[in-house]
């Protein structure tokens, strides 16, 4: 759930709590003014640390903060009990637990505490996406049992019109009968729950929540239990170990059942891995480009540093839709390979 770290140099004390631009920003401020921010902290950050320090502020952090604004998050730790505190500050005052290197540690014996489960920018911020998809649903729910007949505007009709494509294009012509019509609700929330977490991260100052790997591997973990579970439901059980057989006679069964059986945990872990690869490589490159002015001190490096930087960023917009569309493809073939061909041939007749 914590996965920030720190690249800062060993005099350089850790900070409490803050936010992976607040410190970026103040890093390369120091940098490029002598090792001051605007208010005369010294940050000691050399040239040759910008970087380091840069990526070192892209992880999880226990301050939120947002163009500019800056918000204490709670601490709730489980070590031998509960343990809950309104802020970093608060848990230092308390003198059970200390932060090192950004993550909660017991003061006693400096190692971490058995379970965290503190409300962190990564938390925030999929839940800001919850709250932005449910009101979404909501709105568009309304307006269509408020005129059932009226043809959809705005919004609902841009929601209508990706929701129609996911059904035709991608569940539909993958995952075939009743079990197709049964996981289109799960397929269309998977696709809108990455698309928001994903715009998200292009705010300036906000984090892509899909940039940690915790978030990344919950959804395939979801998408693996729901792959099984449909397979199992509508080939049975006794077609789903046949399954690991991998259509090859039985005297194969040794070589090709432990293939079959790793495959059933690689497909998760690449959809996995594709989605926080692809959501952190973006922002790595754009903090390098920007970076680069503050590593030469010289204004001279501005002008190319932020054209290479507008492109990117719109190549971010690009792999922002583009992820959630391939992560939302992959799982409903993964589904319908699956299934194979024991599923119920049920026709699905027309759906409004």
């Amino acid at each position: 759930m914590n996965a920030d770290t720190h690249s800062t140099p060993a005099e350089q004390p850790q900070p409490s709590h803050t936010d992976s631009t607040h410190n970026a920003t103040a890093a390369m401020a120091g940098a490029a003014s002598g090792g001051h921010d605007a208010h005369g902290a010294s940050h000691d950050v050399p040239p040759e640390q910008v970087f380091n320090h840069l990526l070192g502020e892209l992880g999880d952090h226990h301050g939120f903060v947002l163009f500019g604004h800056v918000a204490d998050l709670p601490i709730m730790l489980v070590d031998n009990g509960f343990h809950a505190y309104a802020s970093p500050t608060k848990m230092e005052e308390a003198g059970i637990f200390t932060m090192h290197k950004g993550h909660p540690v017991r003061k006693a014996d400096m190692k971490p505490p058995q379970l965290d489960l503190s409300i962190t920018n990564y938390v925030m911020f999929q839940w800001f996406a919850f709250v932005v998809l449910a009101a979404i649903g909501f709105f568009v729910a309304g307006k269509y049992k408020k005129n059932p007949k009226k043809a959809p505007s705005g919004l609902q009709n841009m929601i209508e019109t990706v929701v129609i494509y996911l059904r035709d294009e991608v569940v539909y012509p993958n995952v075939k009968g009743a079990a197709g019509v049964r996981l289109l609700p799960y397929f269309i929330t998977l696709f809108f729950s990455i698309l928001l977490m994903n715009l998200f991260g292009l705010i300036p100052g906000a984090h892509t929540a899909t940039g940690a790997i915790g978030v990344t591997a919950g959804l395939a973990i979801i998408a693996f239990l729901v792959i099984n579970y449909t397979a199992i439901r509508e080939s049975g059980i006794g077609a789903w170990f046949h399954h690991l057989l991998g259509g090859a006679p039985i005297g194969l069964a040794p070589i090709m059942i432990p293939i079959e059986f790793m495959s059933l945990f690689i497909k998760p872990f690449v959809l996995t891995m594709r989605l926080f690869a692809n959501m952190t490589a973006g922002h790595i490159v754009l903090l390098a480009f920007v970076g680069l002015i503050f590593f030469f001190r010289s204004i001279a490096v501005a002008p190319a540093s932020v054209a290479f930087s507008v492109f990117i960023y719109f190549l971010e917009l690009l792999a922002v839709f583009l992820q959630a569309y391939i992560f939302t493809m992959l799982t409903a073939v993964f589904t319908g390979m699956a299934i194979g061909d024991h599923a119920h041939d049920e026709v699905h007749g027309e759906h409004h």
